[in-house]
Formats: C-alpha cells, sequence, structure tokens
C-alpha cells in the first residue's frame, strides 16, 4: 500500500488515535513548517489548518523560540523541581502566569502537558476538601462530549464515550452530564448530594469533542452554583487559551474566576511539550500557608523543566509584540462565516463555531469525517476528524484569505466524497 507521501515502508512507530492497520504503511511524514504552512516529505505544502493538534498559535518556524530554546538548553538543559529545588524560566514563567490568571493570588504547578495537568487539577481539588475537612467531597462531574485527555484521571472524566470504554473499571466518583444544561448540572449535584461534590470541569468551548460554544448564560450559570454550593469551578483551557478565544485563558470572555486553570498546548505553541495548572489562593492556601504543612505529593521529573519554560517565555513574547492574543477573537465571525458556506453541501449537517478561532462541520451519517480529511489533503489542506464531525483551528497568524483556501478545499473534498457515498 502506498503512502501519501509515497513511501511503502512499514513503520515502528505506534501513533495515537489511529488505525495502525492502516496507518502502518500509509503515514503522512511532516518535514518542516512555517507560518500556516507545513511540507511533507515529498516537499508538498499543505495549509495547517488545525494548528497541528490545536497548538501552533504562533505558527511554525519561529526563530526567536528556537533561540531561547537554544540558549537556555546550553545553560542548563534540566534539572529536577522537586522540594525546593528551582529554575530562573520556571520562576519566571510562574509568574507571569500567576499575573495573567483572572483569580487572586495564584500559585502555578507545572508539568508536561494537558493529560497530566487534568490528573492534577483532579487530584488537587480532592486534596483540597481532604484538607479543608470534607473528604467525603470526592464527586466530579464533567459535560458530555468534554475531553480532558487519556491519563488515568482524563481517561474516567471523558464526556466522549468512545474514549471511556474498553479500559476495565474507571473512576466511580464521576457524572457525566449533558453538555449544555444548567438543570442538568443541578439535578445532578442534588442527586448525589451537594456535599459530595469536589468540582465541575469546564472547557469553555468543548474543542476535541466536537466543537461546542457555549449557551449564551450558560458558563454564568454555571459559576453561580459553584458558588452557591462551593464546589470547586476547573476551566480546561487547554485549548481554549493563548488566544485561540482572544483571550490568555479563554475563561475570562465570561468574567469568570475559576478555582483551578489547566493549560498546554498554546502556552509554548507546541515548540517543547509543558503544560500546567493555575491554582487561586483559595485552593492553594492548604499548601502553602505554613511550614509543615500538607505536601501535595503529585508531580511529574520533567515538572518545571528549565527549556520548555525558555520556550514559553519566547512563546508568550510572541504572542504580545504581535498582537496575536486578540486574533482569536478578532477573526471568530470570518472564520465562522467562511466555514458556514459547508452548510449548503448536502453531506453537511451543521456548521459550529463563532467563539474563538475554532469551527467545525458536522457530517451526515453516510460521511466518513476520515475520508473526508483524506481527501481534502489532495486539495492541500490538513484536517481534523473529530466522531462525526472535522474541525478547523489554524494558527492565530491566518488571515481571511487562508479561511476562503481551507473552505474551498473542503467544498472540492466533499464533492468527491458524495461520489463516492451515493
Amino acid at each position: 500500500m502506498a503512502s501519501t507521501n509515497g513511501s511503502t515502508r512499514d513503520t515502528r512507530l505506534w501513533h495515537p488515535f489511529a488505525d495502525m492497520g492502516s496507518a502502518r504503511f500509509s503515514e503522512l511524514v511532516i518535514d518542516r513548517g512555517q507560518d500556516v504552512w507545513v511540507w511533507d516529505a515529498t516537499g508538498r505544502r499543505y495549509l495547517d489548518a488545525t494548528a497541528s493538534l490545536w497548538y501552533a498559535n504562533v505558527g511554525h518556524g519561529r526563530p526567536e523560540i528556537a533561540e531561547a530554546i537554544a540558549q537556555q538548553v546550553t545553560r542548563l538543559e534540566a534539572y529536577s523541581a522537586f522540594g525546593d529545588l528551582s529554575n530562573e524560566p520556571a520562576r519566571m514563567l510562574a509568574d507571569q502566569l500567576a499575573a495573567l490568571a483572572p483569580m487572586p493570588d495564584a500559585r502555578v504547578f507545572l508539568g508536561s502537558g494537558g493529560g497530566d495537568g487534568i490528573d492534577t487539577a483532579a487530584k488537587l481539588a480532592r486534596r483540597y476538601w481532604h484538607e479543608s475537612g470534607h473528604p467525603e467531597r470526592d464527586r466530579l462531574i464533567v459535560r458530555a462530549n468534554a475531553y480532558h485527555g487519556t491519563h488515568g484521571y482524563g481517561t474516567s472524566l471523558a464526556g466522549i464515550s468512545a474514549n471511556r470504554v474498553s479500559w476495565g473499571p474507571l473512576l466511580p466518583e464521576v457524572s457525566v452530564i449533558e453538555w449544555d444544561s444548567l438543570d442538568a448540572l443541578r439535578d445532578e449535584i442534588d442527586r448525589v448530594g451537594v456535599d459530595r461534590v469536589a468540582a465541575i470541569f469546564l472547557e469553555p468551548v468543548i474543542g476535541a469533542g466536537g466543537v461546542y460554544p457555549p449557551p449564551r448564560g450558560y458558563i454564568e450559570g454555571v459559576a453561580a452554583l459553584c458558588r452557591e454550593t462551593g464546589m470547586l469551578l476547573v476551566c480546561d483551557a487547554v485549548i481554549c487559551g493563548f488566544g485561540r478565544l482572544g483571550t490568555w485563558f479563554g475563561i475570562e470572555r465570561w468574567g469568570i474566576e475559576p478555582d483551578l486553570i489547566v493549560f498546554a498546548k498554546g502556552v509554548s505553541s507546541g515548540y517543547l511539550p509543558l503544560g500546567g495548572v493555575v491554582a487561586s489562593g483559595r485552593v492553594a492556601d492548604p499548601f502553602w500557608k505554613a511550614p509543615g504543612g500538607p505536601v501535595f505529593r503529585h508531580g511529574t521529573t520533567w515538572a518545571a523543566h528549565p527549556v520548555c519554560c525558555a520556550a514559553a517565555l519566547a512563546n508568550l513574547r510572541v504572542l504580545r509584540r504581535d498582537q496575536l492574543l486578540e486574533r482569536g477573537r478578532d477573526l471568530e465571525n470570518a472564520l465562522f462565516a467562511a466555514m458556514s458556506r459547508l452548510a449548503d453541501h448536502d453531506l453537511v449537517v451543521e456548521v459550529r463555531g463563532g467563539c474563538g478561532l475554532l469551527a467545525a462541520a458536522e457530517l451526515r451519517p453516510e460521511a466518513s469525517p476520515v475520508a473526508l480529511t483524506m481527501a481534502a489533503r489532495k486539495h492541500g489542506v490538513l484536517l481534523r476528524a473529530l466522531g462525526s464531525a472535522v474541525a478547523v483551528s489554524p494558527p492565530l497568524t491566518v488571515t481571511t484569505d487562508h479561511f476562503e483556501l481551507i473552505t474551498d478545499a473542503v467544498f472540492a473534498a466533499l464533492d468527491e466524497l458524495a461520489l463516492t457515498t451515493a
């Protein structure tokens, strides 16, 4: 079987979320990138309409980030941050993220990505209640369609049903509710008991589950229920942060102060793996208020990795200098309008978007999202298949001309797909 880039070699690389029986002989080998474009190993160019995996916010090939990485790796490549050990890039990054966070007296716990960030937030939410004298508050609530990574806690917190099955028993103290219903949330709190709920996990815009912007008033309503019941509000900003919704963490658009924010992806624009959790002063206080207090026995080997933090600091400078942060909001309507053209196609059920620089086209059951992404590649555009939809989330450096290229390619791919489903 020939691959997209002409190779027939059997790979030894096991890809995430992949049908390896098909992918083993048909890898698309990405060789290089520049701004919104990437090239495969044969030199063919593609418009990166997904910012890789939602994260290439400042675009590919930034020399200033590469330089920051090179300078740091020659000074101090890595060192543990366990106990009282630290390094200056990690301290600087924590200071900046805490200052940008929309909650008072914030503290920053660094890790390797969004998946371990979710585990950190889940364990921290439960441990907070334990240290507050309420260990019975261990119930975690998530919304249907939500993706919260694939680590131990994240798998149990999956709102995407396919991600929860075939693993054996998961955490039992997890509730999955309708993604858009405040009544469903209140009913679940009443069913479980308000004195049992630790936290709710909330993506401002559900991303990998299909791109679902929140109904009007929903996020404000969740925050009000958190204030009423005392449960913690955990904002999953892994996709929504660092400009994707036009603000640093996405949640600021609704004027909400969460208790915990999980971040990753756009914090470094993918130049090196990095993620973490911003904790409010309320949540951090039991662990920080006095010597000899409780120890949060959790963390990754690479926590506060100095080279990764140097990359993130350079990335934040680019976001500020080039005024990219606001573009997620400035361009949201133009992207949604361009993608809405696809609603005229017979294979498209609806188009979702309009809140941030991300959108999705829902396909009819007879149309395969994977087949559509493969067809779009022939027209020079990389899309992402999400369940029964395809999504776009380009770098923040994108222009409206690029939106037309994306929709033209998807239209052409839909026409080709229609011929095979007729």
